[in-house]
């Protein structure tokens, strides 16, 4: 006879087979259906069409001071951030001062403000886990915060009273000065720098505001007067769109930034200077830059692309798509097929308010130079003489199309993007008449803008490599006999 304890050993061990062999058949009888049903290849998938996009609601309004002003609530998280958008940019900077725009936004930074000196102006932020950046970049410069919904009336006093009472002490201005220097000492070690660099210098001249670079001498001609002049000249309540988003109340900050902001009154008026003119400097051209310690070339070809607001630029990306993209013909048959490429691009460039720069290149061996740029241009020109093929054509679509709904993955984007269309003049449905026309887009669209925009013959070729290894010579590129080398050497070295 068992006694009780090897009774109910006997039992656990009859529920745990059974327990088993239950398993085994719910997972052999609920698979069998499932396997069955599993699409044979990755084409046989289907999927259901994306969600329509919601733009969340928001806010406008203006302050009696000029101050345009844009609020988004989101309680997701107990978060606030914003922005302050001036229109000002380092293409406003003397040409013998280059560097202050951008140097003026780091002091006004690191400097602290009139009340709250640096260190005080850091610690405040840290005792709040909170943040306060400053930028002056080609177009545009921007103040912007973040911190904790609960903070807020303490962080957004601290961004207000940068934006309107920045110190700009000398100390801070002797440091930005020094790791300026240091960026200039370093800027020939990235070869692909060099090439991104130059090909700029190249196409828009090297004087352009949207092409020249800090130099040691111009450096040496700004002085802690300038950084005030230029501060005076550009951050203006007129000049300024502000963007908040976050968890709070709407009524609150309003009431806040009245507080902060409204009595704001520069003693002398904003300076918007007229936007410098772009044309292209050099119609066509091979460039050398040597550097013998390389063993391959970096490769630049461009020409002046266009602007953001062009009616056919939708048509433009979806032709990048077909072009440059991954799986795009510069990969496959460049790159992939021809194996002349570590990696190859193909983009056409365009901004708000001034042209980009159409490009394309990538690395490849130093022997394999000339055959590299060949077979870029053979790309260029067959989008020209030949329409693409349809798959080509849905491909670019869908790609295109399917990350459209990354532009819209939190408020915040859609804030900066209501900002960034006022403050260039866009209409603010902008994005979306640039989805219809990329759904539009025909194989005849592409074959059109491709003729009517790439410009073969207005390439700007640019190479940096070993010059002795590039064989056969870049002279041989279509008869070209001429080869322009360029000198990089940094002045004052």
């Amino acid at each position: 006879m068992l006694n009780a304890k090897a009774l109910n050993s006997k039992k656990y061990k009859l529920f745990s087979a059974g327990l088993l062999l239950l398993t085994l058949f719910v997972t052999v009888f609920f698979h069998i259906p499932a396997i069955a049903s599993t699409p044979k290849h990755y084409t046989d998938l289907t999927f259901p069409p994306l969600p329509e996009i919601q733009l969340p609601d928001y806010e406008r309004y203006q302050l009696d001071n000029g101050i345009t002003v844009y609020l988004i609530e989101d309680h997701e998280l107990p978060l606030v951030g914003g922005t302050a958008l001036f229109r000002t940019g380092d293409r406003f900077e003397p040409a013998d001062q280059v560097g202050l725009a951008s140097i003026t936004a780091e002091v006004m930074r690191n400097g602290g403000t009139v009340q709250y000196p640096s260190d005080q102006f850091n610690q405040l932020l840290e005792d709040k886990a909170a943040f306060i950046e400053a930028g002056i970049y080609t177009t545009s410069g921007r103040v912007g915060f973040g911190g904790l919904s609960e903070d807020l009336p303490t962080v957004f006093g601290l961004f207000t009273d940068l934006i309107r009472n920045p110190s700009f002490p000398q100390a801070q201005l002797d440091l930005a000065k020094t790791q300026v220097k240091g960026g200039i000492a370093r800027r020939n070690d990235d070869p692909e720098g060099i090439a991104g660099r130059e090909l700029v210098k190249l196409i828009y001249g090297e004087d352009s505001p949207y092409a020249r670079v800090v130099e040691y001498s111009t450096l040496e001609n700004i002085n802690r007067e300038d950084l005030v002049d230029f501060y005076q000249k550009y951050f203006h309540p007129e000049t300024m769109i502000l963007g908040i988003v976050g968890d709070f109340n709407l009524q609150e900050m309003k009431a806040l930034i009245a507080e902060k902001l409204e009595d704001w009154k520069p003693t002398q008026k904003a300076v918007i200077p007229p936007l410098p003119k772009v044309s292209q400097v050099n119609s066509g051209g091979i460039f050398m830059v040597d550097q013998p310690q390389l063993t391959q070339s970096y490769v630049e070809m461009g020409h002046l692309g266009g602007l953001l607001n062009d009616p056919n630029y939708p048509e433009l990306t979806v032709m990048d798509g077909v072009l440059g993209g991954f799986g795009g013909r510069l990969f496959n048959n460049v790159r992939s097929r021809q194996g002349l490429a570590y990696s190859v691009y193909g983009n056409w460039g365009a901004s708000y308010d001034f042209p980009g720069i159409f490009n394309a290149g990538g690395q490849t061996r130093s022997e394999t130079t000339v055959a590299f740029i060949q077979g870029v241009k053979t790309e260029l020109e067959r989008l020209q003489k030949e329409p693409i093929k349809p798959e080509e054509l849905a491909y670019a679509k869908e790609s295109t199309l399917n990350s459209f709904i990354f532009n819209f993955e939190d408020p915040g984007q859609t804030l900066w993007r209501l900002m960034q269309y006022e403050y260039y003049g866009y209409p603010k449905d902008f994005i979306f008449d640039y989805q219809r026309q990329v759904e539009a887009t025909t194989i005849e669209d592409v074959q059109r803008v491709a003729q009517q925009y790439l410009k073969p013959e207005n390439l700007v070729i640019l190479v940096v490599g070993n010059e002795k290894m590039i064989n056969p010579p870049l002279s041989s590129l279509d008869g070209q006999s001429k080869i322009t080398t360029i000198d990089v050497t940094i002045p004052g070295s």
